[in-house]
């Protein structure tokens, strides 16, 4: 292998030499004309190359579009949460006011359907 400065070229197994021009960090390449289907190779290169631009772009509007949308969900929750806070505040105040007779009538309530139901079931047997 040859440092920067020296007179031997890199030369590749496909035809393909490099030098030095003058005193200048340029490299110039020169291709062998036996190895002309380095053409369709370097177009082949190109348009793989192509079609991994449009996957990696395709991957960051994608990408973008989920952020987005997990934000859009985390405001969402966030709003909700706020909204049950309060309800739950409201709920709680109004049953300090009310007082704990809502227990009672529930109870009572329960107790009626149960004797309703009894007693429904006791005389439609007969």
């Amino acid at each position: 292998m040859a440092t920067r400065g020296g007179a031997a070229p890199y030369r590749s197994s496909d035809g393909l030499s490099t030098r030095q021009v003058g005193n200048s960090d340029e490299i110039q390449l020169r291709i062998d004309p036996m190895h002309g289907d380095l053409d369709d190779e370097i177009l082949g290169l190109r348009s793989q190359v192509h079609k991994l631009r449009n996957v990696a772009q395709e991957i960051h509007s994608e990408a973008k579009f989920q952020s987005d949308f997990v934000d859009q969900l985390q405001m969402t929750l966030i709003r909700a949460q706020a909204s049950l806070k309060n309800n739950m505040r409201r709920l709680n105040s109004s049953i300090v006011r009310s007082g704990s007779n809502h227990v009672l009538h529930v109870v009572i309530f329960a107790l009626f359907c149960l004797f309703l139901v009894y007693f429904w079931s006791k005389f439609s047997r007969r």
